[in-house]
């Protein structure tokens, strides 16, 4: 395989990973970690260091998009980057040394018990509940658009919720990675978002958590550019198609995709730990 078709292959590759992580709010990273590593043999500490880069461009591209079309709370999403920031710092430091064949197998058990959580229905009463007093005093309730119109919205357990992206934060820092599955997850069933606010939020907040790990494996040279260009435009054409298809699918078929690409990326984590391929 020569250079001129290594790239396009890792474009198309990153295409399919920007789709997946715009459309479900996890980022891209979680689907180009083990591609890049399995079917192209990237070494695993480059291909962190290209999906964290990759990861920002896919926040970039399908953030734009949703803020202009109402779907993303900014306010939310920057109360709560506080705490994904420390976090991925922190996990950061800690992969110095943290065995990454265990992490790799609790990450996996752990998107497990996210899928599950995600597919299991709440009744429509709960997200009607009132909102959360701190949520009240921080003014983080939004509307975004429906077909027949804006519909309004509150947050609920703020608290609860903050410690959950503290930890999402971590496993940015520790995997490489957008944590988003775990920041959807906080909003959809925590908080009790609207689906669409919570993956498109998630999307927001994933840059900013990326970039914090992402400027450490920079200083230690962990990203390269010729890897990195196919890869970020790649990502940047799949969050862009992504954007188009989520205003029109619907909540119950984004939940089952979500699930199903949880499940997917947990078994193949758990099975690469375990054999110490990453």
């Amino acid at each position: 395989m020569n250079i001129l078709e290594l790239t396009a292959f890792l474009g198309a590759g990153a295409c399919v990973a920007g789709f997946v992580g715009s459309l479900t709010g996890l980022g891209g990273g979680v689907v180009l970690v083990p591609l890049l590593t399995l079917a192209f043999g990237v070494d695993i500490r480059y291909a962190v260091g290209t999906a964290l880069v990759s990861v920002i461009a896919t926040s970039s591209g399908a953030a734009a998009a949703y803020v202009r079309e109402g779907y993303s709370n900014l306010r939310l999403g920057i109360f709560f980057e506080v705490a994904t920031t420390l976090g991925a710092l922190a996990g950061a430091f800690v992969a110095a040394w943290a065995p990454t064949r265990a992490i790799a197998v609790i990450f996996g058990l752990v998107l497990l018990s996210s899928a599950a959580f995600s597919w299991r229905r709440q009744a429509a009463a709960v997200r009607d509940a009132p909102p959360d007093p701190l949520a009240v005093r921080l003014k983080l309730a939004g509307t975004f658009p429906e077909a027949a119109g804006s519909r309004a919205y509150a947050p609920r357990r703020i608290p609860l919720a903050f410690g959950l992206m503290g930890f999402a934060g971590v496993l940015s820092g520790l995997l490489g990675i957008g944590s988003g599955a775990f920041k959807v997850l906080a909003m959809d069933r925590v908080m009790r978002l609207p689906y669409k606010v919570s993956t498109t939020t998630s999307n927001f907040m994933i840059g900013v958590t990326a970039a914090a790990s992402a400027g450490i494996y920079i200083s230690r040279g962990y990203v390269d550019p010729g890897l990195a260009m196919p890869v970020v435009l790649g990502v940047l054409a799949g969050a862009a198609i992504g954007t188009k298809v989520l205003a029109s699918a619907r909540a119950g078929a984004l939940r089952l995709f979500f699930a199903a690409v949880i499940v997917l990326l947990a078994v193949e984590m758990i099975v690469q730990g375990i054999r110490g391929a990453v």
